[in-house]
């Protein structure tokens, strides 16, 4: 009986861990965030429910094409708390994201959210990578056409890749009001201050004249 109680008691753990892993639910029916708040949380503040109007859960402008005239050809549009207020305490989010003739949104996590992608337009390549483990980080890939979905688990390093001669666009949605997101080239080779290039040269086991370089690009941000 006693054994019994221990998987119980273990089994509940898990289940509360995994619970707690994504967006605290909400306590009330809405709990609209005041960006004007000097208040520090973990999340945003509610506005006073009295003060909340139906604009709050209103954003308008996603049918609107993101420039991609950069280098990487892309342009992520998001829809977050930060632009949506009644998404706070929700645990969802979306972006849209445009793609020119061979555009990259380059290889990124998002440490808060899994990520589904809906096609509307256009052709992609996608793929996300699994974590460290004895067979080593595997690749999966997919070419998506429109109407296809795809699926990028939360924290994995994932990419989208234009590989058709027309524009794409794409609907990210998110399990998160606040996905974040980490590109990886920006934050290893970007970052400031920069990481010691000794760290990186062995790291990626190359001479140092390679990571100044790299650390010598313009690392920019699609979104």
């Amino acid at each position: 009986m006693a054994s019994y109680a221990v998987v119980f008691a273990i089994l509940a753990a898990l289940a509360s861990s995994q619970v707690f892993a994504s967006d605290p639910s909400p306590l009330q029916d809405f709990c609209v965030a005041d960006n004007t708040s000097n208040v520090f949380v973990n999340g945003v503040v509610c506005k006073n429910p009295k003060l909340v109007k139906a604009e709050d859960f209103f954003y308008k402008g996603l049918d609107k094409p993101g420039n991609t005239a950069n280098p990487l050809g892309s342009k992520v549009t998001p829809v977050t708390v930060a632009q949506l207020a009644g998404l706070n305490t929700l645990g969802i989010s979306l972006a849209r994201i445009d793609f020119a003739p061979y555009g990259l949104n380059p290889p990124h996590i998002h440490p808060r959210a899994t990520e589904i992608l809906t096609v509307l337009e256009g052709t992609l390549y996608v793929g996300f990578v699994s974590s460290n483990s004895n067979n080593g980080n595997k690749l999966f890939t997919k070419v998506l056409n429109k109407g296809d979905v795809f699926v990028f688990p939360v924290g994995l390093i994932h990419f989208q890749f234009n590989i058709g001669h027309t524009n794409v666009v794409a609907i990210a949605a998110l399990s998160s009001q606040n996905p974040g997101v980490v590109t990886i080239a920006n934050a290893v080779f970007g970052s400031k201050p920069p990481i010691s290039d000794d760290v990186l040269a062995k790291a990626f086991q190359v001479d140092k004249k390679v990571i100044d370089y790299l650390q010598s690009q313009f690392w920019m941000d699609n979104n």
